[in-house]
């Protein structure tokens, strides 16, 4: 069983932060109603959970659109912490997250959802963008956007890498001097670090009086690359330990980067999940792990099968290194905390 990740450094300082705005109430206007503050959260299966918790609509309630939300993700995680802040001053949360969403599909470019969960007999139709779905305009609040990944994308890079491991090849060559017509990944990071600069400029034009909070990625891959165990899908399987190491230092990392930068041109808040998540990656002991490897433990609704891959053969599901529960509770962690400082500022 996993242990539950400590939440008394963000409730105590939830409460001192609920003290101060109860400090800032004026007299007699405790009784009065008002209007909860609106909370969007945009971004991708990192935001949205995927595997985690229950899903979001319900498995067969017509509403269903492909995006794989679900309860214990972070962001509904924060908004029940929130359910009170500041006192009579609740916030009402609009997420409309989606698996497999890339920067554009934010602001610019409409996006066909993927989930294998009970998908239509003709495919998931086509969602509008994030901020369009979600109604930002000048009464909105806070934005928060967790996404940046899949517009590499990380999870293709993941897949090569995997690849190439299982033949004895290395990613990190075909990605440094790829074949002619292909980008290297210096070229993919410049790319995304203008699209989330557009992206970014789309979510102020939208919410001009929201606070924006930018969410970074977890550390997936461990600090020592020999903490892998090859061949194991539990893990990061055939990945070799010289391209873990690529991969977390050249890719992931300075993705990271890059939004932090970019959040900081437009003086956004960002949210460091890196740092606290180090020594808890995919390649940890199942009771220390904040991510699913390859294969990984989730609820029977999610598939163990996806394309050539089958997880059944381990007796997992196909998680394909995203966050467990414990890696959301940590995420809500530091976002919920973003979010109280941002209404309090």
């Amino acid at each position: 069983m996993r242990h539950p990740v400590s939440r008394l450094r963000p409730r105590a300082l939830a409460v001192g932060l609920a003290l101060a705005a109860a400090a800032l109430v004026p007299a007699g206007s405790a009784g009065a109603a008002a209007d909860p503050y609106a909370w969007a959260a945009l971004g991708d299966s990192y935001t949205a959970g995927g595997f985690v918790g229950d899903p979001l609509p319900a498995l067969g309630d017509a509403s269903r659109d492909g995006c794989d939300r679900t309860t214990d993700a972070y962001p509904d995680v924060v908004e029940r912490e929130l359910a009170e802040f500041p006192p009579g001053r609740p916030v009402d949360l609009t997420n409309v997250s989606c698996g497999n969403a890339t920067v554009e599909n934010i602001a610019t470019v409409k996006q066909t959802p993927i989930s294998l969960v009970q998908p239509p007999a003709d495919g998931w139709p086509a969602v509008d963008t994030q901020i369009k779905r979600a109604g930002l305009n000048d009464e909105t609040d806070v934005v928060t956007v967790g996404v940046g990944g899949n517009s590499l994308p990380f999870g293709g890079i993941l897949l090569r890498c995997l690849n190439d491991g299982a033949t004895g090849k290395s990613c990190r060559d075909h990605y440094t001097n790829p074949p002619e017509g292909e980008e290297s990944i210096e070229e993919k990071l410049r790319r995304v670090e203008g699209e989330y600069i557009e992206m970014l400029a789309h979510v102020h034009d939208a919410a001009p009086n929201a606070q924006v909070i930018t969410v970074g990625y977890p550390a997936v891959l461990p600090e020592d690359s020999s903490d892998c165990n090859r061949l194991a899908l539990t893990e990061v399987g055939a990945i070799s330990h010289a391209d873990v190491d690529w991969l977390r230092d050249e890719v992931l990392e300075r993705l990271n980067a890059s939004i932090q930068r970019v959040s900081g041109f437009f003086g956004d808040r960002y949210v460091d999940v890196y740092s606290s998540s180090v020594g808890h990656d995919a390649c940890q002991p199942a009771q220390e792990k904040w991510v699913e490897g390859v294969c990984g433990d989730a609820a029977d609704y999610w598939p163990a099968k996806v394309g050539a891959l089958n997880c059944a053969l381990v007796n997992k599901r196909a998680t394909l290194v995203h966050p467990n529960a414990d890696g959301h509770a940590n995420t809500a962690n530091h976002v919920e905390r973003a979010i109280r400082i941002a209404l309090l500022s």
